[in-house]
C-alpha cells in the first residue's frame, strides 16, 4: 500500500487518510438522494434504480481516480449535469431517458479520446474566457431555481411566469399542509449555512437528514399525513438492486439508440445536430467542472507541483472520462470529480487511499436505499439551493466593467436559468462573445475552434428549436 499510495512520503498517515475519506463521503453523500429524486421525476426510472446507479458509478469513479492519479479525490454524478440531463435533454428536447444516456456515453468516449490525444486543451482554449468562468455560476443559478421549485417556494404564474408561493393561511389558499414542506426547506437551508459557517463536516448531508426528521415530526400535526404510510414502506435493500437491473443497467445499449419517438416529430438532420451539440455541451461542462475542481481542491491541500500544476493531471482527467462512460452504462448522468473532495483534503487527505475509503463508504451506502427513500424532496431541495450558492463563487472573477466580458458572461448565466437549459446559456455566451469581438475589430483574435463551436450552436437553434 505504501509503495502505491506513498502515504508516508506525502506526510500523511493511514489514520489521517481514513478520516479524510470518511469526511469526503459525508460531504458528498447527498448526491445519492438528490440525483435519485431528480431522475425519478422522469417517470420511466425509479428512485431506487438511480440510487444504486449513482452509488455504483461513484464507487467506480472514485476507485479509478484514486488508483490512477493517486489523488484524494472522489467522483459521482455531477450536479448541474444531472439537471441538464433531466430538465433540458429529456423534458426540454424530448429525448427519452435511454436516448439521453447515449449522449452521456458519447461524452465519456469523446473525453477519453480528447484526453489521450491532447485535443482536450485545444477545445478548452476555444471557449472564450468570460464564458468559461460564467458556466459554473449559470449552472448554480439553474440548480437553485430547480430547488426552489421542488420545495414549492417558486410556483407558476400566468401573468409573470413564476411567483412566490402563498403563505397566507388566513385569507389566501395556503394551508399548514402546503406551508409545512416550504418551511422545512427554509429551515434546512439556514441550518446548512450555519453548519458550513462553523466548518462542520458534512453540513449538507446532516441538513438533509435533519430536514427529513423535522418533516416527519411536523407530519403529526397534519390530519391524514400518515394514512397508508406503513403500507408504502419497504425495508428490503435488494428491491433497489432489482429496479437498477431492470430499469437502468445497460439501457443505453438496449434502448438508447432507438430514436424513433423523436424522429416522429423531427428530421434526421435535426437529430444529428441535437446529438452533436448536446454531447458537446455535456463534454464542455464536464471538462470545465473537472478542471476547476482539480485545481481548486489540489491548491487547497497544497498538492500542486512546483509549476502550479495538478499532479498526474492527465490521469485524473482520464479517470473522469472512464467514470462518465461507466456511469452511462449504469444508467446515470455524467460522473465528475466533486468539489466536496476539498473537505477531505482539509482533513489531511493527501493520497488515493482517501479515495479508497470514500469509495468503500459509497459501497456500504448502496444497501441503505430504503432509508434514503424516506427523505422528502423539501429536504433535498434545500441542498440544491445551497449547492447553487457555492457555484456562484466564480462571478467575482468576471470583469463586470468591461462590456466584451460582462455581456457574454451575463448571458451565459441568465439564459441558463431563464430558459431552463444549460446548453442554451453556453451557446448565447459563445455566440455573443464572438460577435462582440468581430464587430469590435478583433476578428483576428477569434480562435478557429470558437467559430466551429458557435456555428454548431447556431445550427442547433435553427434545426432543433
Amino acid at each position: 500500500m505504501e509503495k502505491h499510495f506513498k502515504v508516508l512520503e506525502r506526510g500523511s498517515t493511514v489514520k489521517t487518510e481514513v478520516m479524510a475519506g470518511l469526511t469526503t463521503f459525508m460531504a458528498m453523500a447527498y448526491i445519492l438522494m438528490v440525483n435519485a429524486g431528480m431522475f425519478s421525476e422522469l417517470g420511466t426510472v425509479s428512485y431506487g434504480a438511480i440510487y444504486i446507479a449513482t452509488a455504483i458509478s461513484a464507487v467506480i469513479g472514485t476507485v479509478v481516480i484514486g488508483l490512477l492519479a493517486n489523488l484524494p479525490l472522489a467522483q459521482a454524478s455531477g450536479m448541474g449535469l444531472n439537471a441538464f440531463f433531466v430538465y433540458t435533454v429529456c423534458f426540454g428536447f424530448g429525448l427519452s431517458y435511454a436516448n439521453a444516456l447515449v449522449l452521456v456515453l458519447l461524452d465519456g468516449l469523446v473525453f477519453i479520446v480528447l484526453t489521450l490525444t491532447g485535443l482536450r486543451k485545444k477545445i478548452f482554449e476555444s471557449i472564450p474566457d468570460a464564458v468559461r468562468i460564467a458556466i459554473p455560476a449559470g449552472i448554480g443559478l439553474f440548480i437553485a431555481f430547480i430547488g426552489l421549485q421542488n420545495a414549492g417556494l417558486v410556483v407558476a404564474n400566468s401573468a409573470t411566469c413564476v411567483s412566490l408561493a402563498s403563505f397566507n393561511i388566513f385569507t389566501g389558499s395556503a394551508t399548514w399542509a402546503t406551508i409545512m414542506p416550504m418551511l422545512v426547506t427554509l429551515l434546512v437551508g439556514i441550518a446548512i449555512a450555519v453548519m458550513a459557517h462553523k466548518k462542520i463536516s458534512g453540513a449538507i448531508i446532516w441538513g438533509i437528514l435533519g430536514g427529513g426528521v423535522l418533516y416527519y415530526i411536523f407530519g403529526f400535526t397534519i390530519p391524514g399525513f400518515y394514512d397508508g404510510f406503513a403500507g408504502s414502506m419497504s425495508f428490503n435493500p435488494l428491491a433497489a438492486f432489482h429496479d437498477f437491473g431492470t430499469e437502468a443497467l445497460f439501457k443505453v445499449f438496449t434502448e438508447g439508440f432507438n430514436f424513433s419517438a423523436y424522429l416522429e416529430a423531427h428530421s434526421v438532420g435535426a437529430l444529428v445536430i441535437l446529438i452533436v451539440t448536446s454531447a458537446l455541451a455535456f463534454c464542455l461542462v464536464d471538462m470545465f467542472d473537472t478542471l476547476g475542481t482539480l485545481y481548486g481542491a489540489c491548491a487547497r491541500g497544497d498538492l500542486l507541483t512546483e509549476k502550479g500544476e495538478v499532479p498526474n493531471m492527465e490521469k485524473a482527467m482520464l479517470a473522469d472520462a472512464i467514470a462518465t462512460t461507466c456511469g452511462a452504462v449504469c444508467g446515470t448522468s455524467t460522473v465528475t470529480t466533486f468539489v466536496e473532495s476539498s473537505a477531505g483534503i482539509a482533513e489531511g487527505g493527501r493520497t488515493g487511499l482517501t479515495s479508497m475509503v470514500t469509495a468503500g463508504m459509497f459501497f456500504i451506502a448502496m444497501f441503505l436505499s430504503p432509508i434514503a427513500m424516506l427523505i422528502p424532496s423539501c429536504a433535498t431541495a434545500a441542498a440544491l439551493v445551497y449547492v447553487g450558492v457555492l457555484m456562484m463563487n466564480c462571478v467575482r472573477q468576471i470583469e463586470w466593467t468591461e462590456a466584451s466580458v460582462s455581456v457574454p458572461a451575463f448571458l451565459t448565466v441568465a439564459i441558463m436559468a431563464f430558459t431552463y437549459n444549460i446548453s442554451y446559456g453556453i451557446a448565447f455566451g459563445v455566440i455573443s462573445s464572438l460577435l462582440i469581438s468581430l464587430f469590435s475589430g478583433k476578428a483576428k483574435q477569434i480562435k478557429g475552434g470558437t467559430w466551429v463551436v458557435a456555428i454548431l450552436f447556431i445550427a442547433m437553434f435553427l434545426l432543433t428549436h
